[in-house]
């Protein structure tokens, strides 16, 4: 497991404890934290061109690996949106940080969100990349047909069994698909595909990410999904930069543009062209200059 999570480069891996679970951490740099979160089907590697790059422009950058994720421990239980947002608020403490600025991709953005609502002394800035707001993914599942089309994979999660076996069998073979298809043309090269394909075989990962995907689904029509779809009423006070690929087939742009409407800060849009839902690996440079520029301006004395 060492081998396919914990990657060397310029960067230390650790455990930090939070809620009773060991989260593992890869950590760049010193200065205002910031602290990356990823989506499916990858884990912390995903932010491998921002590590470096944001210790460098004085940030203590650290990513991490969700519960069930890569290194973190993998319980049976707690992957659904409000324990994983609980999750991260504790390993912001664990961090000893104050706060920090949140930068999310697909359920990492999620999770941004939310925690920009349910715990905003904790967040001092929030980045999200191709996740739309938690209640208007909500709504654009159920109503618009683009979406649930886009959504599909997710449904089929909700079979017993069949999923977690898939992306475990035939070397994660399904991994190296669900990436291609989701991006634009020419990414993921073999080694990135290889990379994730290796880690969805760690422990029972596949297991944990098909929980992530049950919740998600099953919890709209649940009491415990509409409790906290009534929760995420709150706006993020925080400034906003949302960052979004216009060829993003899993989350599709139209569906994501409209989240100005729960920021009650400063909000900004970027449509990347010739991009799909990978952002910050199809286009690292691009984001990177845009998140540290946008970062310059709103907090200056960084």
């Amino acid at each position: 497991m060492t081998e396919s999570i914990e990657v060397p480069g310029p960067w230390q891996h650790r455990q930090v404890t939070a809620r009773g679970t060991r989260f593992h951490v890869a950590e760049a740099g010193d200065g205002p934290l910031v602290l990356f979160l990823h989506g499916f089907p990858e884990f912390w590697w995903a932010w491998r061109h921002q590590l470096p790059a944001f210790a460098a422009s004085g940030y203590r950058a650290v990513a991490v690996d969700l519960r069930g994720v890569g290194a973190s421990d993998h319980p049976p239980r707690g992957y659904d949106i409000p324990s994983l947002a609980d999750d991260i608020a504790g390993v912001i403490r664990a961090l000893g940080a104050e706060d920090a600025v949140v930068v999310g991709h697909d359920w990492g953005g999620l999770l941004g969100w939310t925690l920009g609502s349910q715990h905003p002394e904790l967040v001092r800035r929030l980045v999200v990349l191709s996740a739309a707001h938690p209640r208007r993914l909500r709504t654009a599942t159920l109503t618009s047909p683009g979406q649930l089309l886009a959504s599909r994979y997710a449904l089929r999660m909700q079979l017993p069994w069949l999923p977690e076996r898939r992306m475990a069998n035939d070397s994660g073979s399904y991994v190296g698909d669900l990436l291609r298809a989701w991006s634009a043309p020419g990414w993921p090269d073999e080694e990135t595909a290889d990379r994730y394909r290796a880690a969805m075989q760690v422990g029972n990962t596949a297991y944990c990410f098909t929980e992530y995907h049950r919740w998600a689904v099953r919890s709209l029509v649940r009491v415990d999904g509409l409790s906290f779809a009534r929760r995420m009423r709150a706006p993020v006070a925080a400034p906003v930069l949302q960052i979004h690929g216009a060829l993003d087939p899993c989350v599709l742009p139209a569906t994501a543009a409209g989240d100005s409407a729960f920021v009650s800060g400063s909000y900004r849009w970027h449509e990347l062209p010739d991009v799909g839902h990978f952002p910050h690996e199809e286009a690292p440079a691009t984001v990177n200059s845009l998140v540290t520029t946008w970062l310059d301006e709103v907090e200056p004395a960084l």
